[in-house]
């Protein structure tokens, strides 16, 4: 199947002059970009004097290396709650006293509210 070609970005100002963006930016990729950012508008890192350091293809290629994988939002990993018996497990004395104490006084009703012993 063919490509359709694209359109060339040719604007008219106000003034009614023709402006053709694709061949501006080509003319201006190896331009230092403006403020401290030592790169140039295609985005290779620049050395002293101007000069090409690192190619752009290399620094995106470094930042995908170091960067954590992407997780399939798609595949779902469950975990089990941990049952009752491993929580008291790990709950000091003073804390299981208190949780017995609190156990004791209250009581659940029918609707789910906690209400205290009569």
């Amino acid at each position: 199947m063919a490509m359709k070609t694209q359109g060339r970005k040719t604007y008219t100002t106000a003034r009614g002059k023709s402006i053709d963006l694709d061949l501006l930016m080509k003319r201006n990729e190896l331009t230092p970009a403006v403020g401290n950012a030592r790169v140039n508008a295609r985005g290779d890192e620049l050395g002293p004097g101007g000069k090409i350091v690192r190619k752009r293809e290399d620094v995106v290629k470094d930042y995908y290396k170091g960067s954590a994988p992407v997780i399939d939002e798609g595949k779902t990993t469950t975990t089990t709650a941990p049952t009752e018996e491993k929580q008291e497990e790990s709950l000091s004395e003073k804390d299981q006293a208190l949780l017995e104490e609190f156990d004791d006084d209250w009581v659940e009703d029918d609707d789910g509210n906690f209400i205290k012993k009569q």
